[in-house]
């Protein structure tokens, strides 16, 4: 895996009048994890967000180096298509990967199903499914274990755990306790105005 690492300076977040965060730096280099917590509304999605780009920070910058996996409540897959169709558009250069990350997680007999008819659980599988495929060294999951059963949640913990033992950064907003290898925590609330 390519070298990563995420760097966020003073770094403030403004949703229309209300400012949700201020003053927070962070720095993580390749295997590192880390945890974003807080109460809803405090600005987890939004950090992610600023992180991944697609949101401009009211104040402070972002350097990242290598490239920017987003897991969120976005599925990001076509939805009138078979999930292994949707899946293998992800699946740009390997054929196989689809189907492997379709077997890793549970969704191989699900292959011939639109995605519009996946359940909540389903759909959260084929999103990482998509994740795995993008091949990203920097994985930002918003609240990854929504919807999961308990088998399902620790495939996912593994996956990610296993991204960071390969190099990768993993940072993770969810209001549920993930096991990830070395992660710290960041609490959002001590940067609140």
């Amino acid at each position: 895996m390519q070298e990563c690492s995420m760097k966020g300076e003073n770094l403030s977040c403004l949703r229309g009048e209300r400012l949700l965060f201020r003053r927070l730096d962070l720095t993580l280099k390749s295997g590192a994890a880390l945890h974003v917590a807080g109460p809803n509304g405090i600005g987890k999605s939004s950090l992610l967000r600023i992180l991944a780009g697609l949101l401009t920070p009211y104040t402070g910058s972002v350097d990242r180096a290598g490239g920017i996996a987003l897991l969120d409540e976005r599925l990001a897959l076509d939805e009138a298509l078979r999930l292994s169709e949707a899946l293998g558009f992800w699946a740009r250069i390997d054929d196989s990967a689809a189907s492997d990350a379709m077997e890793m997680l549970g969704l191989a007999p699900l292959g011939d199903v639109p995605v519009r008819y996946l359940s909540t659980g389903q759909r959260k599988r084929a999103a990482f499914a998509r994740l795995l495929m993008q091949d990203a060294p920097i994985w930002l999951l918003d609240e990854p274990l929504n919807g999961l059963d308990a088998d399902a949640a620790r495939i996912v913990e593994k996956l990610a755990s296993q991204h960071g033992e390969k190099g990768g950064i993993c940072i993770v907003a969810s209001h549920q306790a993930m096991q990830l290898r070395n992660a710290r925590t960041l609490a959002l609330e001590e940067y609140a105005p």
